[in-house]
């Protein structure tokens, strides 16, 4: 019987000092690395230059995460609108996807990525990051841009926020539209 004890009272012990832990240790796994600290619904996002509305981003959800970089999520798809100094309307972004990383204020938006400025012309691509600090869009994935005269398609590419301005990079094909009208009579 006192073997049984002392047998019973060694593996107690063992298993006590075994359940040690380190505090740094526990904290660490305390903390969860991306914790979600909001929800918001049917939200609208303003970014501003001295006092001037620069950027209007909407989104039916949006999710906000905090890490070493703490970002926010769009899952259910989003709209960037861009303006000019007056407010009138340069360019918008649509994607079914975005997610905005608040240090490096860059915001990624993927999925059906459709851009359009006020000329009409139009950027189709798959993922497409917009860095705010540089008001640039560039992407590295396949690009197709349309335009009054031609469809332009290419692997990566640059433009001003408001895609005014843009570079293809990669090129792989450029076709025009043909806008002339046919007579019946013809």
């Amino acid at each position: 019987m006192l073997l049984t004890k002392s047998l019973l009272f060694s593996v107690i012990l063992i298993f006590l000092i075994g359940c040690e832990n380190d505090l740094s240790k526990v904290k660490f796994y305390a903390k969860a690395e991306n914790s979600h600290i909001e929800t918001a619904k049917n939200i609208k996002i303003i970014y501003s230059d001295s006092a001037k509305v620069q950027v209007e981003v909407s989104a039916p959800l949006m999710e906000r995460f905090e890490s070493e970089n703490p970002y926010f999520e769009m899952t259910k798809g989003l709209r960037a609108t861009f303006f000019d100094d007056q407010l009138n309307v340069k360019s918008r972004m649509d994607a079914d996807y975005g997610i905005r990383y608040e240090k490096e204020q860059k915001m990624e938006a993927r999925k059906n990525v459709v851009v359009v400025n006020e000329k009409g012309e139009q950027l189709n691509t798959e993922h497409l990051v917009w860095d705010e600090k540089r008001e640039k869009l560039t992407s590295d994935e396949f690009v197709k841009i349309t335009t009054k005269d031609e469809i332009i398609y290419g692997n990566g590419f640059e433009a001003n926020q408001n895609f005014s301005k843009y570079k293809i990079f990669n090129v792989k094909g450029t076709f025009p539209i043909n806008n002339t009208k046919h007579d019946k009579d013809s």
